[in-house]
């Protein structure tokens, strides 16, 4: 289980809460992590703030939403908390483009040999390799894994 957004990874929803969400809520939204990454990192660019992943999810909900609304009315999403560590903002930083639908992670294999990096990257179109990494994928060296992040447009 992920518990990335933990301030919200309850084991049951309270009786209290249901009740109200059962009389109130219309629809939900699901988002992944890379969308509160995202949110976290447009709270920081706009208001200074470092949301907890829990306090950005209302925001990567109504981003969702309104990506999907046929019309663009007002929204007002409740972000919080301070349950942010260092270490976790790292994994934001490096998560936030892929929200953005900016970039991507690539794992690929490919054969170990000259022109087949090449040979992949024609496929990629009209994007740049941002990062490269490689490892061998058995321990005689036959094929080797290579991970491309951050493809984006040129």
């Amino acid at each position: 289980m992920d518990f990335f957004a933990d301030g919200v990874a309850v084991k049951a929803v309270g009786s209290e809460t249901f009740r109200l969400c059962r009389e109130l809520v219309d629809e939900m939204i699901l988002v992944d992590n890379d969308a509160i990454c995202a949110a976290i990192k447009d709270a920081f660019e706009e208001h200074r703030s470092i949301l907890e992943p829990a306090g950005a999810l209302a925001i990567a909900g109504a981003k969702a939403y309104a990506g999907a609304a046929s019309r663009k009315p007002t929204f007002v999403a409740v972000a919080c908390g301070a349950n942010m560590n260092f270490d976790r903002l790292r994994f934001v930083a490096e998560r936030a483009e892929l929200g953005e639908k900016r970039e991507a992670i690539l794992a690929v294999t490919i054969p170990e040999r000259p022109g087949s990096f090449k040979q992949f990257c024609s496929l990629l179109g009209a994007r740049n390799v941002t990062e490269f990494n490689y490892r061998y994928a058995d321990p005689r060296g036959s094929p080797c894994v290579r991970r491309c992040a951050g493809a984006q447009p040129r």
